[in-house]
């Protein structure tokens, strides 16, 4: 009995060892190679290249004003400035703003008594990313119009209520005041 166990045990071994193939890597089943992404950066380049000719088409369009280029990737010109302060809010800071949200043609999409917060905490709270930025731009009594590519608003998404998918935007803001930290 002992000696049919201990050469069924060989035979498993056996079997074993002469069943075995090499061991090689294994290959993605797709052959795409990247196809995806070279797409979506195509598409990305595409559409902020519209989105940079309507804002310079509305920039063109408006010889009143002077428009200036943050380093974020927005345009703002100011309605009313104040030459005279230098004071411009810090992270931390309370800010109380009022603002309307428009489309790149200008049509109201949110009037100022549907903007919130009228008070916000600078970087502390969530805001639309171009106004986190603009805000920091701003003096005490200023009015600025920001026209932000849509990255810079509500993105690809959009708000799922009244701003659309990769819409860019155009806020016009109003600091009312800077409050100090106590």
């Amino acid at each position: 009995m002992k000696k049919s166990i201990v050469l069924f045990g060989l035979f498993i071994v056996a079997i074993q060892f002469t069943s075995c193939e090499k061991e090689g890597p294994r290959y993605p089943i797709s052959n795409s190679r990247g196809e995806f992404l070279k797409e979506s950066v195509q598409r990305n380049k595409a559409l902020v290249g519209s989105e940079e000719e309507q804002i310079q088409n509305v920039i063109k369009n408006d010889s009143t004003h002077k428009y200036y280029q943050s380093s974020h990737g927005f345009w703002y010109k100011y309605l009313k400035a104040n030459v005279h302060d230098t004071i411009t809010p810090k992270t931390g800071q309370m800010v109380d703003l009022i603002f309307e949200i428009q489309d790149i043609d200008g049509n109201v999409i949110y009037n100022k008594e549907e903007t919130t917060p009228s008070l916000y905490q600078v970087d502390k709270q969530e805001i639309m990313v171009g106004l986190r930025h603009g805000i920091k731009l701003m003096r005490k009594g200023e009015t600025i119009s920001f026209i932000f590519p849509s990255h810079m608003g509500y993105g690809y998404l959009g708000d799922k209520e009244k701003i659309g998918l990769n819409e860019p935007l155009i806020c016009v803001v109003t600091l009312k005041d800077i409050k100090t930290n106590p």
